[in-house]
C-alpha cells in the first residue's frame, strides 16, 4: 500500500471520533427537532407550527425584538472591539496596558452572576441610581427589563472576545504596510479601508459570526434583563416548550433559529471557498 494512501486512511481515522461526536450532538438533534416541527396535534405532518411563527402576533414580535437586538448588539460590539484592538494594536503606554490586562475579564465571569451585577448596577434602585441621588440628580432612564440591558450585557459577553480575535487579527498586520502607506501619503481612512480592513477581513467576518448566533440563541441576558413581551427566541423557546407545553411549536422556533444561524455561516464559508478558490 502506498504511503500515500496510508496517511488518507490514517487521516480519515483520526477524524472519524470527531465526526462521530458532531453527528450525535449537532446533526441528529437538528434532524429530531425538523420531524418533530412538522408533527401536528391529529398525528400527521404539516406546516401549520411554520404558519403560527409568522401569522401569530405575539411571535411575529418576538422574532423581530430578536433580530433588532442581535443587529445592534453585533454592530456595537464589531465597532467597539475594532476600536479597542486597533487602538492596542497601533499604540503603546500606560493607557493601552491597562486596557491589555483588564479587557479579558468579563470572559471569566459566569453569565447569571455577570447578569445578576448588572441588575444591581443598573435597576431602579441600583448603584447608579443612588449615587445620582446622592448627587442630587433626579431619577435616572430605565436601562434594563427592555431591549438597553439585553443590549448592554451582550456588549458584556462580546466584546472581550472579540476584541480577542480582531487584536489577533491585526497583529498580523505587517508594519512595514502600515510604514508604506504611510510614505505615500495615505490618511487614517485610506489607510482602514484599503490595508487594515482587506487584511483582517476573514477574522471580521468569523467575529460577526460568532457574535450573530452567540446573541440570537442566547437565554439567560434575556431571561432576566429582557421585557416580558416581546421576547428573544430563546426565552419565547422556554416558555413555549416550558410553560404552554407545546413541543412542536418549540421545535418549530428552535429549527428557524438553526436556519438563521445557517444563513449567517453560509456567508462565511462562501467567503472562505472564493478565498480558497483565489488563492489556487
Amino acid at each position: 500500500m502506498k504511503k500515500q494512501v496510508k496517511m488518507g486512511i490514517l487521516g480519515v481515522l483520526l477524524v472519524i471520533p470527531s465526526f462521530l461526536l458532531l453527528f450525535v450532538t449537532v446533526v441528529v438533534p437538528i434532524v429530531v427537532s425538523f420531524k418533530e416541527s412538522l408533527s401536528n396535534k391529529e398525528g400527521g405532518y404539516d406546516l401549520s407550527n411554520y404558519k403560527f411563527l409568522f401569522t401569530d402576533k405575539l411571535m411575529r414580535a418576538n422574532i423581530i425584538f430578536s433580530l433588532e437586538v442581535t443587529v445592534v448588539s453585533v454592530v456595537i460590539v464589531l465597532i467597539v472591539s475594532y476600536a479597542l484592538a486597533a487602538y492596542m494594536r497601533f499604540n503603546d503606554g500606560k493607557i493601552v496596558k491597562w486596557i491589555r490586562n483588564m479587557y479579558m475579564i468579563p470572559i471569566f465571569i459566569p453569565s447569571v452572576i455577570a447578569t445578576y451585577g448588572l441588575i444591581q448596577l443598573l435597576g431602579n434602585h441600583g448603584w447608579v441610581s443612588r449615587w445620582v441621588l446622592l448627587l442630587g440628580g433626579g431619577d435616572i432612564p430605565r436601562m434594563i427589563f427592555d431591549m438597553k440591558g439585553i443590549i448592554i450585557a451582550n456588549l458584556w459577553f462580546n466584546i472581550p472576545f472579540t476584541t480577542m480575535l480582531l487584536g489577533s487579527a491585526l497583529s498580523g498586520v505587517p508594519n512595514a504596510v502600515i510604514e508604506s502607506a504611510k510614505d505615500v501619503g495615505a490618511g487614517k481612512l485610506r489607510m482602514f479601508t484599503q490595508f487594515i480592513l482587506p487584511l483582517t477581513y476573514k477574522t471580521l467576518l468569523v467575529a460577526v459570526t460568532f457574535v450573530f448566533m452567540g446573541v440570537i440563541g442566547s437565554f439567560t441576558a434575556p431571561f432576566l434583563l429582557g421585557p416580558n413581551a416581546p421576547q428573544m427566541l430563546g426565552v419565547s423557546m422556554e416558555q413555549i416548550f416550558g410553560v404552554f407545553q407545546e413541543k412542536q411549536q418549540a421545535s418549530a422556533l428552535a429549527f428557524f433559529t438553526f436556519l438563521l444561524c445557517s444563513f449567517m455561516g453560509y456567508f462565511y464559508i462562501r467567503s472562505m471557498v472564493k478565498e480558497e478558490g483565489a488563492r489556487s
